[in-house]
């Protein structure tokens, strides 16, 4: 008997010829395509190129570097998920791990809830933790300040690096040099926004997108629907994780994220500044808003850095185009996120070889 797998690769070999270039919008999506190597498995001018979908790779160096500022605070201990600590600001080899083998307070954490039981546990300390992601780690970041607000934890805050997606993917598409036929849109993020949040894609800009689990299985399943809409010239939003993402999303963790934030213009690593695209804290929450409890001034433009990360998410080159890659860039040194992050193109290549 076949497998699924084996199903929708034979699915896809029987439409049509195809030249077309397919973007993935999820570090998790970019992993497991490498992993499963299904690359190699596509028909011949069927591309895949890695999107602004890990968190880690499209926070720039710029603001890298005033968490290394913060970090040399007294009293102060910067809260972190691992990927962050090894991620160098505009300077090669400058990171908070660095930072704190030299003495910083860097401490890891495995949820913002893990920060704020620190703080409760070091009260003469000021614990910040770094609140990176999109839409799915949001709600669980206000639930830490709302969690810290109910015990009246003074000496806890986050810096909000979250950013949305929707604002991303329509600042990728104004760009003049890109050329993506179509979109495998992010499960995860859209177990909260809902599948319909991508419907802009095939309405306003007329190109394929589909909702895509993670399992080699669904996504060439994905695949096969965007190729498929392609070949019929139908763009038009499909949802292929009907079994964790619905069309509205969760209600709830939407609720969650309007109550503690509201939409601010935020810097990201290749794209640049894009208004409504992150999200800050509302102001009855600024007691918990670390930005405002250190006096730290947003920056306002990328800091120069000698990696090609930028270019990597926005479709504009493969991680095996940069110089630095497999030369001066690997995991044990890195020169740029998408080299360091689980999620990141650059690992995935450099680990499964997908160059």
């Amino acid at each position: 008997m076949r497998s699924e797998a084996e199903y929708w690769l034979n699915a896809i070999g029987a439409l049509p010829p195809l030249r077309a270039k397919l973007m993935e919008v999820c570090g998790t999506h970019t992993m497991s395509i490498a992993r499963a190597g299904i690359k190699s498995l596509l028909p011949e001018g069927v591309e895949l190129l890695s999107g602004p979908g890990c968190p880690v790779c499209v926070t720039p160096a710029a603001v890298i570097d005033r968490l290394l500022e913060l970090s040399g605070e007294p009293g102060v201990i910067l809260a972190s998920y691992g990927d962050m600590l090894r991620v160098p600001g505009s300077r090669p080899g400058d990171s908070l791990q660095r930072r704190r083998a030299l003495g910083a307070r860097v401490e890891l954490v495995y949820s913002p809830v893990d920060a704020v039981e620190l703080a409760q546990r070091s009260p003469d300390k000021e614990i910040v933790f770094l609140g990176v992601g999109f839409e799915t780690t949001a709600p669980g970041t206000a639930a830490a300040v709302l969690t810290a607000r109910e015990r009246g934890v003074k000496n806890f805050s986050v810096w909000s690096m979250l950013k949305t997606v929707e604002p991303a993917l329509r600042a990728l598409l104004r760009q003049e040099d890109f050329a993506v036929q179509g979109f495998l849109c992010p499960g995860h993020v859209a177990t909260v926004i809902g599948a319909e949040a991508f419907r802009f894609l095939p309405e306003e800009y007329g190109l394929p997108a589909v909702v895509g689990g993670f399992e080699p299985e669904e996504i060439l399943h994905a695949l096969y629907l965007i190729l498929r809409q392609l070949a019929e010239g139908e763009p038009k939003l499909e949802n292929a994780y009907p079994r964790a993402v619905r069309a509205e999303g969760n209600p709830l963790a939407q609720r969650v994220i309007a109550q503690c934030f509201a939409p601010r213009r935020e810097l990201w690593r290749g794209l640049g500044m894009i208004e409504a695209s992150g999200l800050g804290w509302r102001e009855e929450f600024a007691a918990w808003d670390a930005e405002k409890k250190f006096g730290v001034e947003p920056p306002e433009a990328e800091a120069p850095t000698p990696c090609r990360c930028g270019d990597v998410i926005c479709g504009r080159c493969r991680p095996a185009d940069c110089p630095m890659f497999w030369r001066r860039c690997t995991p044990e040194d890195p020169v740029g996120p998408c080299m360091v992050s689980s999620e990141g193109a650059c690992a995935a290549a450099y680990n499964y070889q997908t160059v």
